[in-house]
């Protein structure tokens, strides 16, 4: 069956300031396919999303294209009801006065926090607070964002993201400076999502974020792609050593990955 395409681009040049982030970028991702983009920092991973959310844009000449969702010209406000999106850019630019349900009400809106502009009607607040309950966060309802440890206001981030039911879902490096016990909340609540419908595009350079249900890995190198296809044939020792340009060695159990320096194998019990 054919997938239908939320992101194309065809030899993109993207510039950040006086550095070019991609000179001739080609990539195609899918809806219904669960994706990982996987590189070290300073890849082009986040200058990736920044053009998929519209926050950068490619130069304009003959032969490059992009589309999201099929469209080379996107209305924002459709967009963001068609895409959830999860950054540690956000995390820093949300008021730390919201409450915890204006945070999730707030991506009905696109907004950091709920002003006088933005007042959700009662079947917003109530999928809202069914949501926080789902993911186990209604006893954050109405704590201050700014209270809140890293590990709830990432999944509180994550709320708002899913509050009007995307198709798309896009996480950058969601498990970032996370505790053992909130980085396994947040992984948990994605494969709960997933499960029911939402597409996923992981943005990481942590193999250990990788949930079992991602199927495809985009390895991203100096803004090129260096390997594309399925996950269980990429994310394996000699495939990420050249990655990241060290040796490394992979362990795997039950769908999940770790990392570890070649030769170097964790005590059996």
């Amino acid at each position: 069956m054919q997938r239908k395409p939320y992101l194309e681009l065809e030899a993109v040049e993207t510039w950040l300031g006086p550095r070019a982030v991609f000179r001739d970028l080609t990539l195609q991702l899918n809806l219904g396919e669960h994706t990982v983009v996987l590189g070290a920092n300073g890849a082009g991973k986040s200058a990736l999303i920044k053009l998929l959310s519209r926050e950068l844009y490619p130069v304009v000449k003959p032969g490059s294209a992009l589309r999201i969702f099929g469209e080379s010209r996107v209305n924002l406000w459709d967009l963001r009801q068609r895409m959830g999106l999860v950054s540690t850019d956000l995390q820093a630019n949300h008021r730390p006065d919201s409450p915890g349900l204006d945070v999730v009400l707030s991506g009905h809106f696109g907004s950091m926090g709920l002003g006088r502009p933005q007042q959700p009607n009662l079947k917003q607040r109530q999928s809202a607070k069914a949501l926080l309950q789902e993911l186990g966060l209604d006893a954050l309802a109405e704590r201050p964002f700014g209270q809140c440890s890293d590990g709830q206001r990432r999944r509180l981030l994550l709320a708002r993201a899913m509050v009007h039911d995307p198709e798309l879902l896009v996480l950058d490096e969601p498990t970032n400076g996370l505790d053992v016990k909130a980085r396994h909340q947040l992984l948990g609540n994605l494969r709960s999502l997933v499960r029911h419908g939402t597409t996923l595009l992981l943005v990481t350079h942590q193999v250990e974020a990788v949930i079992p249900e991602i199927s495809r890995a985009v390895f991203l190198k100096d803004g090129a792609i260096r390997a594309d296809g399925p996950s269980d044939a990429l994310l394996q020792s000699a495939p990420l050593s050249a990655l990241f340009e060290t040796p490394l060695e992979v362990v795997e159990r039950g769908g999940w990955r770790q990392l570890l320096p070649a030769g170097q194998h964790p005590t059996q019990s």
